[in-house]
């Protein structure tokens, strides 16, 4: 089932979607979230870190899982999804390091690091509630459009509107991955909920294609319409073609 929540906009959003996980905590405090990057999620973030500064929210039992991480960087790479995370949520908040998880961009062996990821994944039964991002081309995690469906931690060549997408945060195009690794379809549609944000106009196209058309790997984001629980989040620019 998907349940749509309309936000006025980008502050909305993130204050909305902020309240879903807020509320999981809230329930099982020992909850394991699957967590997101990128700037759809940055406001909800902030949101989290006020709630745990005022002594609303204690994350001191909660364990976490990142979608991904590039290929290639280090955690202390300030372009990788290890350091966005530190930065912009974990230490800002109570959170034991060893619970949480983000793939190993810098491992020697990128497929057996993908494997490793997966088993501990398992080894917590997925997620309770995963947070997603959507990609302009519908991609989710790093699942780009292709032929059929990746259902496992896998490593992914990433597309060139991807690459183009994430250039702006480096100081040349030249030094963004090409390649990623990337929780699979399988391993994101095993979560008990699901929390989709989208914002923003340049979003609205390819936002009704994942709600209202077809599912297809050509539209990664699609196969959320299978999920029992799903609740988008997204502003009034995204969802401006959805009826």
């Amino acid at each position: 089932m998907m349940n749509v929540i309309r936000a006025k906009d980008y502050a909305d959003m993130s204050a909305k979607a902020a309240d879903l996980i807020f509320a999981q905590l809230l329930m099982k405090p020992d909850s394991v979230l699957g967590l997101a990057t990128g700037s759809s999620v940055l406001g909800l973030y902030a949101k989290l870190i006020e709630h745990h500064r005022r002594g609303a929210l204690d994350f001191s039992s909660a364990k976490t899982f990142n979608l991904d991480e590039y290929v290639g960087l280090a955690e202390s790479d300030e372009q990788s999804y290890r350091y966005y995370m530190n930065e912009n949520l974990f230490r800002h908040i109570n959170i034991k390091r060893e619970n949480t998880h983000v793939p190993d961009g810098a491992a020697k062996d990128a497929v057996a690091e993908c494997t490793r990821y997966g088993a501990l994944l398992d080894q917590f039964g997925g997620a309770d509630i995963q947070l997603l991002g959507l990609g302009l081309n519908g991609h989710i995690g790093f699942n780009e459009p292709d032929g059929h469906f990746e259902k496992d931690v896998h490593v992914v060549d990433l597309d060139e509107s991807t690459i183009q997408a994430n250039a702006r945060f480096f100081a040349d195009e030249r030094q963004v991955p090409r390649q990623a690794i990337t929780m699979g379809i399988q391993s994101i549609m095993r979560a008990e909920a699901i929390v989709l944000c989208v914002s923003g106009k340049q979003k609205a196209g390819i936002l009704k294609a994942v709600l209202c058309g077809p599912v297809t790997p050509g539209v990664p984001g699609s196969i959320l319409q299978f999920h029992r629980n799903v609740t988008v989040v997204a502003d009034a620019e995204a969802l401006s073609e959805v009826g």
